[in-house]
């Protein structure tokens, strides 16, 4: 194996023997050192949620956020070096105006997560740049009937948003996940950052891609999303951190297909049920050990 520091990570443009590009593996250590973020993606919407670290008392409460709508129905959150994250979520949003200027209609999430994917690559090729410092997760929901829209002439393509094809539907719940290296997934669970490794053994416990993933509705996403939050913050237990949520769901649902913070109520049900989780765990582990000694 090539080691670190013999030249080959003084610019991303720069193979390795091996094949490997030094600056991509850099930018993924520094998503490492973010605050968790975690998507989750049910039948009835997307749930996206982060873990924002509190670095300072000074910092105004529920202020800086860290997860952005980018169209009305849908929002990102990130993990990683924060002002590159501001800089994504402005393309993101220059993307789906360009869009609907274009095209007349909202832009799907898979188009999205393909453009930004394209966008983050791009940074990958170039000495003049360096790799994006963020792992980000795209959620929306795609709306499943034609939405108008400003300046539409015409009647637009037979199969677009919601389509108009009998006997196909379109459109619903979507979840994405772009890596430094502008690699991207659909999920039905995602999580980046520090706590990923938790967080991704408590989604994997949810079966999301199966029947129970199809049971579970909008509101138990929302406390599942805490609960794993606050779990994967355990390894984090002496920096002190702000739970921030927001949903998207169909036009049927609490949202009326809006990308929206979660209501305050909801939200801290969901902390009040997520701490009382985690005592729960705690004590178990120490009966356990009682029993161990004995």
């Amino acid at each position: 194996m090539t080691s670190i520091g013999t030249g080959y990570d003084l610019a991303n443009s720069i193979f390795s023997p091996d094949g490997r590009n030094f600056q991509v593996e850099y930018a993924v250590k520094a998503v490492e050192n973010g605050g968790t973020s975690i998507g989750i993606r049910c039948k009835e919407g997307v749930v996206l949620a982060v873990e924002k670290i509190i670095t300072s008392k000074l910092l105004k409460p529920n202020a800086n956020k860290r997860i952005a709508t980018v169209d009305r129905h849908l929002g990102i959150v990130y993990s990683g070096m924060i002002p590159d994250g501001r800089h994504f979520v402005d393309r993101a949003r220059d993307e789906a105006r360009a869009w609907r200027d274009t095209f007349k209609s909202p832009i799907g999430t898979a188009d999205l997560a393909s453009r930004m994917g394209g966008y983050m690559q791009a940074y990958t090729l170039y000495q003049s740049v360096r790799p994006f410092g963020i792992t980000a997760i795209v959620g929306g929901y795609d709306p499943s009937v034609d939405l108008p829209v400003d300046g539409e002439v015409g009647r637009g393509p037979s199969c677009g948003a919601g389509g108009k094809i009998p006997g196909k539907n379109f459109g619903g719940p979507g979840l994405y996940m772009i890596e430094p290296s502008g690699l991207y997934w659909g999920y039905y669970g995602a999580a980046t950052g520090k706590g990923r490794q938790a967080a991704k053994a408590e989604l994997e416990k949810l079966d999301l891609a199966g029947p129970g993933g199809e049971s579970l509705t909008l509101e138990q996403a929302v406390k599942e999303a805490a609960r794993i939050i606050y779990v994967a913050h355990d390894d984090n237990k002496d920096k002190d951190f702000e739970l921030e949520m927001t949903w998207i769901s169909g036009p049927e649902g609490p949202t009326k297909g809006l990308h929206q913070e979660v209501p305050r109520a909801l939200r801290e049900e969901a902390e009040r049920l997520a701490k009382k989780a985690l005592e729960s765990d705690d004590e178990e582990e120490e009966g356990k050990d009682d029993k161990m000694e004995e």
